[in-house]
Formats: structure tokens, C-alpha cells, sequence
């Protein structure tokens, strides 16, 4: 049998934005603009996607970098407040194999003329699959996408 463990991890990554809270919090609350810079942004083959941003809706995606291995991520929506916050809690797997369930907080501020995003997120990572800094990693690079989206929009989007 397998031996199991659990590591618990905390952190936490503050990024400005050169716009609105209204226009960041669009680029999570948009289903064409979260498409872009959070679900295709990879390339991976998209085998299954559904979104529904609301208090109790679920995002649900099926992805395979490579055409073999199948990353599964469920998330569902607990707090949602316009322009200013988003909670949620998800769960990530390979090939069936539970690797993290965390709870992620987003808080947008205004900061001069930007928005400071703040996305606090607290994780149990399984079992060896997956380990706090590889999550981490992934996260800061997904705010460098959301940042590239957001120059792409421009003010009059």
C-alpha cells in the first residue's frame, strides 16, 4: 500500500494591474476572457470545460498536456463580491489520482490608477503528486497571463 501524507502550505502573491478593479475582475467573471488567459493560455487540448461564475456554480475543466496525462480541476464558487472578492475551493487530479484540494481568495484594491490583486491561497497537497512551490509557480505565471490579457482588452474593453 501506497503511504499517504498531506502538506499543508499558505501563500500568497500581490500583483498590480495597470486597470480598473472592474476591468480585472471582468477578466474572472467573463467566460470568453477567462477562456483566454486561464484555460487556453497552456495550449493543452481543452477535453471538457464548463463555467458558471456564481455563489454555488462550479467550474469544471479536463485538460492533457501531453495527450496522455489528464489533469482534472473542480472548482466551485463560495463568495463572489463585484469588483472586490472571489473565494472559491478546488480540487485538482492526475490521471484520477487526487493531488490538492485548496481554498483560494482573490481581493481587488484599487492602487493609484490600477488594482492590486492579492490571491491568498491555502492548500492540502497529496500525497507527493503535487508541492506548494510547483503550485505557486503556476499561479504567478497565470497572473503574468491574466496581465498580458488585460494589455490586450485595453481601457475600452
Amino acid at each position: 500500500m501506497t503511504e499517504r501524507s498531506v502538506v499543508h502550505a499558505t501563500f500568497v502573491i500581490n500583483r498590480v494591474y495597470d486597470a480598473s478593479s472592474a476591468r480585472v475582475f471582468k477578466a474572472f467573471s467573463n467566460s470568453e476572457a477567462r477562456d483566454r488567459w486561464f484555460v487556453k493560455s497552456e495550449g493543452w487540448p481543452v477535453a471538457e470545460y464548463t463555467f458558471d461564475f456564481r455563489v454555488g456554480g462550479q467550474e469544471r475543466g479536463r485538460f492533457s498536456p501531453d495527450g496522455k496525462m489528464i489533469v482534472l480541476n473542480e472548482t466551485t464558487y463560495w463568495d463572489i463580491v463585484p469588483d472586490q472578492r472571489i473565494i472559491s475551493a478546488y480540487a485538482m487530479d492526475i490521471d484520477g489520482n487526487r493531488i490538492s484540494v485548496s481554498v483560494a481568495t482573490i481581493e481587488l484594491k484599487p492602487e493609484g490608477k490600477g488594482t492590486r490583486l492579492t490571491y491568498t491561497e491555502q492548500g492540502a497537497f497529496l500525497d507527493g503528486y503535487d508541492i506548494p512551490a510547483q503550485r505557486e509557480a503556476g499561479c504567478r505565471d497565470l497572473y503574468e497571463k491574466l496581465a498580458a490579457e488585460l494589455e490586450r482588452q485595453g481601457e475600452d474593453a
